[in-house]
């Protein structure tokens, strides 16, 4: 959970001048548009449903929405995982700043110049977990989840794993299964950012 000046998760990753943005938890959009624009964002994935990890695309939108941008977002998310933060908003009021992609896990996409591959990882609600791979290089981010060969699968021989780590070293027992360590995710691959949200 973000505290004062902080922000929970939300990563831009640019190639070839494209710019995708993963997640879009409480906060980021402030830090964002610190960087880029509204309308300089290309495209948005959301890894789940959790408002720490999709809250601000409400707000990404209304500044697309409300500035004149015309180009609708595509927004890449697992089914029904947006319905909530959608909803925030008078019915129809977002409806042509966004246009909607669903996930299907396992299927691979494209997003811009990269090549998607996603994965179910275990958490409380669906999460996938995405592999991207653009020059023969691989980005592998994991949203929140536990423990889980599909995670393996994401991190094998990638360059860089961004892995969520709610907590820095041991994880309650009732939450083994949906959530991560920090210790957990530095064992997965070299190198690794692990990030505690």
């Amino acid at each position: 959970m973000a505290a004062g000046g902080w922000a929970c998760s939300g990563y831009l990753v640019e190639q070839g001048g494209f710019r995708l943005l993963l997640d879009a938890g409480y906060a980021i959009v402030p830090r964002l548009l610190e960087r880029v624009s509204a309308a300089q964002v290309d495209a948005v994935f959301i890894s789940h449903g959790h408002p720490d990890h999709c809250a601000d695309l409400n707000p990404l939108l209304r500044a697309r929405a409300l500035g004149g941008h015309s180009a609708p977002l595509p927004v890449y998310a697992l089914p029904g995982a947006l319905d909530a933060v959608l909803a925030l908003d008078r019915p129809g009021m977002l409806d042509t700043a966004y246009v909607f992609h669903e996930i299907v896990p396992g299927v691979s996409m494209e997003i811009g110049p990269f090549r998607a591959e996603t994965r179910l990882l275990p958490h409380w609600v669906p999460n996938a977990g995405i592999r991207l791979t653009a020059d023969d290089r691989v980005l592998a981010y994991t949203g929140d989840t536990g423990p889980s060969p599909q995670v393996v699968h994401l991190a094998r021989d990638a360059d860089l794993l961004l892995a969520e780590a709610t907590y820095a070293d041991r994880v309650p027992e009732p939450s083994s299964r949906y959530l991560s360590s920090a210790r957990i995710a530095g064992r997965l691959r070299e190198p690794v950012l692990a990030t505690c949200s």
